[in-house]
């Protein structure tokens, strides 16, 4: 009578071919950086819809963009304080509000009312970072009524190198978007 099957040791050798492999995808692949990436490519869809919806805004409600002229607006956590814009935008004679709601009527962290688009807001709500901690947060700044600025800090090494630097903004370390990106508030 002959036993087919397995022994014990050809198990074990097995098992730990697959434990090492298993260890070498972990190790190349690098699981924390692809999340970070993955958070990244959020922030620049975010802020893309976001600047679409403000052009589209200004193209066709015909009014200037809302919220106190010379004022930055944070999307962040309840602690958000005047030195995150200031870190941001070229804040000097500006008073900052933390704002934290995404309300699409006026009362969000960006203060323009989108309803006022006709055929109504593109966004359902107003974005908000991934994380939302005290470094990675959003912000918004708007000059006399028709400038803009959109701010997002990347997360990854490979997105702060390849697109904040390459914006066309002028801070190398900040992804900036809007139609003024080198708002000088």
């Amino acid at each position: 009578m002959t036993r087919t099957g397995f022994t014990l040791i050809e198990l074990i050798i097995v098992i730990a071919i697959i434990a090492i492999l298993a260890t070498t995808v972990i190790l190349v692949l690098n699981p924390a950086v692809i999340l970070a990436e993955a958070r990244d490519s959020q922030r620049i869809a975010d802020l893309s819809q976001l600047n679409s919806a403000l052009g589209l805004y200004l193209a066709t409600s015909g009014a200037t963009l809302g919220g106190a002229i010379d004022k930055c607006y944070v999307h962040a956590t309840a602690t958000a304080t005047a030195a995150k814009c200031a870190g941001r935008h070229h804040i000097s004679r500006t008073t900052i509000d933390p704002i934290p709601g995404r309300e699409v009527n006026g009362d969000g962290w960006v203060p323009v009312d989108f309803r006022e688009i006709s055929g109504g807001s593109p966004l359902s709500s107003l974005p908000i970072d991934p994380t939302s901690s005290n470094t990675l947060f959003y912000s918004y700044a708007t000059d006399t009524g028709s400038g803009f600025e959109l701010n997002a800090n990347m997360e990854s090494d490979k997105y702060a190198l390849e697109v904040e630097a390459g914006d066309g903004g002028d801070k190398d370390d900040i992804y900036e978007v809007g139609n003024d990106e080198g708002l000088d508030l």
